[in-house]
This record gives structure tokens, sequence and C-alpha cells, in this order.
């Protein structure tokens, strides 16, 4: 799945590489490889509170929030 960094200024994409992670609440971070130009760029760990959908849209509630009281 592609999503976006939140505070990213272009409109570069990154793949999250498990989606098992991403829809887990109790994970904090995805990995994840950034998608610019053609070559496979390095993989990393970013924040699910700093992705979004390509349209902007934030993530559902249920993918980022840990616990109820959160």
């Amino acid at each position: 799945m592609f999503l976006k960094l939140r505070d990213a200024d272009d409109e570069s994409l990154v793949e999250v590489l498990d989606l098992k992670q991403l829809l887990d609440p109790f994970v904090a971070d995805v990995l994840v490889r950034l998608h610019a130009g053609e070559e496979l760029q390095d993989l990393g760990l970013v924040r699910k509170d700093h992705l979004v959908f390509p349209s902007g849209e934030v993530l559902p509630r249920c993918w980022v929030q840990l616990s109820a009281n959160d």
C-alpha cells in the first residue's frame, strides 16, 4: 500500500511493506520504502501518525490508536 508522509513538502510516496503492522493498533512504527526516483531506496521505520493517504486523509483511528483511553 502506498501512503504519503504527513509533513513532506513534495508528493513522494512511501510503500508500506507489511500491512499487518499498519493495521495493528499496538504497533507504532511500520516498515516502509521511500519511492523517489527510479532506484529502490533503503527500508526504514516510520511512525504511523506521520503517515496519511495520498489524498491527505489521515489514517483510521483504529489503525493508530493503542487503546480506548488514548
